[in-house]
């Protein structure tokens, strides 16, 4: 795939890349970031996202915006949910058990699964809660090692909608824990739209949920 340029059509999109870190070296000045902005097409948007055979993905958005079910529905190749993560923790469980006590092993098993993932050099998607941006950090500079991009894929839902989604899977966060992601969404938010990226990031594109829910695949090409 050209890393340079992209091409869209009813099928779906090819997602850019930044130049490589030696084609970078090579320039005096540092590439634009690319934002591709995916929101009020009334369900005409493209049906896939196609990444460099080596980049990361990080999945981001409000508790219950959809993130875990575009995932699952969409995602092929390597993917790193945390979701999946609890559900098999929550399994072996007692119920009696609060959550609070065993998310700290939940966490260590998420990161484990998420390196285990990036040793093998290829694509991965990882899906993000937003909050620990010491994540973002680690994938940037992973993707800065292989000499591939790191890109944002922003699911942007009212509060409402995720709220709702919350109810549909039966488990929800605190009001607390729930205003801290407005916060820390609402700010990614703003800056993606400005084309101000996290530190690390090459690309980044934005959804709505029916940009979502037309998307029927997020993977790499070969």
């Amino acid at each position: 795939m050209n890393r340079t340029s992209a091409y869209a059509t009813d099928a779906g999109i090819a997602v850019p890349g930044q130049p490589s870190a030696a084609a970078r070296a090579r320039r005096a000045d540092r590439p634009a970031p690319v934002v591709r902005d995916l929101r009020d097409r009334a369900g005409r948007s493209p049906h896939a996202l196609l990444f460099g055979p080596r980049d990361l993905v990080v999945i981001t958005g409000l508790p219950g915006s959809g993130k875990s079910t575009l995932m699952h529905r969409a995602v092929t190749g390597h993917r790193v949910d945390s979701q999946d993560t609890r559900d098999r923790w929550d399994a072996r469980v007692p119920r009696s058990v609060p959550y609070a006590l065993y998310r700290p092993l939940v966490r260590l098993a998420h990161y484990a699964a998420l390196r285990r993932a990036l040793r093998t050099g290829e694509g991965v998607v990882v899906h993000d809660c937003g909050t620990q941006r010491w994540v973002r950090a680690w994938l940037a500079r992973e993707a800065r090692r292989r000499g591939a991009t790191l890109h944002l894929l922003l699911l942007d839902v009212s509060p409402e909608t995720a709220r709702a989604g919350q109810r549909e899977r039966g488990r929800g966060v605190s009001r607390y824990a729930f205003r801290r992601h407005r916060r820390t969404t609402g700010r990614l938010l703003r800056a993606v739209e400005k084309g101000e990226l996290p530190a690390g990031c090459g690309a980044a594109v934005l959804l709505d949920r029916d940009a979502a829910d037309v998307l029927g695949r997020v993977g790499f090409a070969r």
